[in-house]
C-alpha cells in the first residue's frame, strides 16, 4: 500500500552509515542538508494520501491502492497519468527535483523486458526481477540507481589495479554474493534501496566476468556507506537562494565494504551478455521522466525571462521577444520529442508500453546538449544583476533599505522586494554554485553526450532513408543485399 511521508522518514532511520564534512549523520531526516529535501519526497508520499491529489496519484488494483509513478506502463493512458501527476507534485512543491523514484524503476521494467536471458542465466534471477518489481509496487519503494564507479586509471583494465575501483563480487556463499567498490550515487542516503549494475563492461571478450553483477542493495545493510558531498542548503539564507535550500538532492560515493546481498536480490552476475543487454536498453523507460525535469526547467526559465522583460518593459522590443522565443523553440522542441514517443508509443519484449525509443532518445540529446545556450540565453535576458544585486538582509537592515528601496523599486506592480525575490530566484536557477552543479549533472546524470547520441544510433530505424536513397538514385538490389 501507498506509504505516508512519516513511514518513508521511519525508513530511513535504519542506522544506515551516512557521512557529510567529516560528519557521521545521526538522522538524515533532521540533518540540515538533508531535511529539505527529504521533506520534498515524504510530501510526494503525503499527496497521494490527500482527497484533492489521491486518484491523479494513486490508482487502485486488487483492493490496493497503489502509486501511478511505480505503475508498469500497458497503455498510453498510463504515462498520460504519469504526466499528470508529476505536473501537480511539481507545482505543490514549486519546483524541480529528478530522484524521487519514478525515474529510475523503469530501469527495472528495461530488466523484466531481458528476462528471456536472465532465465537462459538462471531461472532464479528471472524471477528475481518479477518479484522485485512487484515489492516496488506494493510497498512504494524509494527505489535510486547506482551510477558510475569510480574507475580509476581507464587506460588499464581494473584487474592491473585497484580491483575495487569497479564493483565486483569478491566471494560468494550459501546466502549469497559478497560485493565490494563503490559507485556514485545522488539520493543514495535518503532512498530505500539502489538498483546496482555496471556501469560499463570491464571485459572484452569474457562470457564471465566478477565485474559483470546486477542486484538490489539496501541503503541501510552492513558494509554501505554513504560519503556525501557537500550540500548547498545552508550555505546562504532560503530569501537569498531559494532553489538552492529547498531542491538540493545530495550525491555520495557509495562504498561497498563487503556487503552481502542475498541470493534473491541477485538479478544477474558474471554474465557479461545480461551486463551488456541491460546496459544497450537501460534507459528505454526511464529517459522520459528524465526528460521531463528538463521540459520544467525550461519552463522556469522562460517565466524568469519573461518576468524580468516585462518589469522594466523590454519585453516590447523584437531583439527580447526572439531571444524569449528561442527559449520557448527550446522549451516547445522538448515538449514535441515528448509528446510524439507517446503519441507513437511501441509494446516492448516484456509486454509493457515503451515510449517511441529513437524518438525519446533524439529528444534527450535535443534537451541535454542545448541546456548550456539556452541557460546563457536566459541569463542574458536577465541581466548583470543577478550577479551584482545585495543579499536581502541588505533589504531588511536600517541603513541600507531606504536606498535599495529606492533603487530598485520601479513603478507600483514592482516594488523592490518583488524585483529581488525574482533577481534571487534567477540567480539560483541560473548563476549560481547550484545552478552550475544542476547543469553539469543533467549532462551526465544519465550518461556522457556521446552515449546519448549512441542511444539515437542504435535505436533508429535507418531502412526508410537507405530505400528512399536507394530507389531516387536507381542503385541496383545488390546494393540492398549488401546491409
Amino acid at each position: 500500500m501507498i506509504r505516508t511521508g512519516e513511514q518513508y522518514r521511519d525508513g530511513l532511520r535504519d542506522g544506515r552509515e551516512v557521512w557529510i564534512d567529516g560528519e557521521r549523520v545521526a538522522d538524515v531526516t533532521r540533518h540540515p542538508a538533508f531535511r529539505p529535501i527529504v521533506d520534498v519526497k515524504a510530501r510526494m508520499y503525503d499527496m497521494a494520501h490527500e482527497p484533492s491529489y489521491q486518484d491523479a496519484l494513486s490508482y487502485v488494483e486488487d483492493n490496493q491502492r497503489l502509486s501511478t509513478f511505480q505503475r508498469p506502463p500497458r497503455e498510453k493512458s498510463d504515462w498520460a497519468a504519469k504526466t499528470h501527476a508529476l505536473d501537480l507534485f511539481f507545482k505543490d512543491i514549486r519546483g524541480v527535483v529528478t530522484r524521487v523514484g519514478d525515474e529510475t524503476v523503469g530501469e527495472m521494467w528495461s530488466l523484466r523486458d531481458g528476462r528471456d536471458v536472465l532465465a537462459e542465466i538462471d531461472p532464479r534471477f528471472a524471477d528475481n526481477i518479477d518479484r522485485h518489481i512487484e515489492a516496488v509496487l506494493r510497498d512504494d519503494i524509494f527505489h535510486v540507481s547506482a551510477n558510475t564507479d569510480p574507475k580509476g586509471d581507464r587506460s588499464r583494465p581494473p584487474q592491473q589495479q585497484d580491483p575495487d575501483m569497479m564493483v565486483h563480487v569478491v566471494r560468494e556463499s550459501d546466502a549469497g554474493i559478497i560485493i565490494r567498490g563503490a559507485k556514485y550515487e545522488t539520493a543514495s542516503a535518503y532512498a530505500d534501496q539502489a538498483f546496482l549494475k555496471p556501469t560499463l563492461g570491464a571485459w572484452t571478450s569474457e562470457a564471465l566476468s566478477d565485474y559483470a553483477v546486477g542486484c538490489i542493495v539496501k541503503m541501510g545493510a552492513p558494509g554501505v556507506k554513504h560519503l556525501c558531498r557537500s550540500g548547498f542548503a545552508g550555505r546562504g539564507s532560503a530569501a537569498d537562494y531559494p532553489l538552492a535550500n529547498r531542491f538540493d538532492e545530495v550525491d555520495a560515493l557509495l562504498v561497498f565494504d563487503d556487503v552481502l546481498i542475498p541470493w534473491e536480490d541477485v538479478f544477474f552476475y558474471r554474465h557479461t551478455r545480461a551486463a551488456q543487454h541491460i546496459r544497450a536498453t537501460l534507459h528505454r523507460y526511464s529517459a522520459f521522466p528524465f526528460v521531463l525535469r528538463l521540459l520544467y526547467v525550461a519552463d522556469m526559465m522562460v517565466g524568469t525571462a519573461l518576468w524580468n522583460a516585462k518589469q522594466t518593459g523590454l519585453d516590447k522590443l523584437q531583439g527580447v521577444r526572439e531571444k524569449i522565443a528561442d527559449l520557448v523553440c527550446y522549451r516547445e522542441g522538448i515538449n514535441a520529442h515528448l509528446t510524439a514517443a507517446i503519441a507513437m508509443a511501441e509494446p516492448s519484449p516484456g509486454g509493457l508500453l515503451m515510449p517511441q525509443q529513437s524518438m525519446l532518445y533524439a529528444g534527450r540529446v535535443f534537451a541535454c546538449a542545448n541546456l548550456p545556450q539556452m541557460m546563457h540565453v536566459a541569463r542574458e535576458l536577465c541581466g548583470g544583476q543577478i550577479c551584482v544585486t545585495p543579499n536581502a538582509s541588505a533589504f531588511a537592515a536600517d541603513g541600507s533599505r531606504p536606498w535599495l528601496e529606492k533603487f530598485y523599486t520601479l513603478n507600483d506592480a514592482w516594488e523592490s522586494d518583488d524585483r529581488r525575490k525574482l533577481l534571487a530566484f534567477a540567480r539560483d536557477l541560473l548563476n549560481s554554485d547550484y545552478a552550475g552543479h544542476r547543469l553539469t549533472f543533467a549532462q551526465f546524470a544519465q550518461a556522457p553526450h556521446f552515449n546519448h547520441l549512441a542511444a539515437v544510433y542504435n535505436s533508429f530505424d535507418f531502412a526508410g532513408p537507405l530505400d528512399f536513397v536507394r530507389r531516387s538514385a536507381g542503385l541496383s538490389d545488390r546494393v540492398q543485399g549488401s546491409l
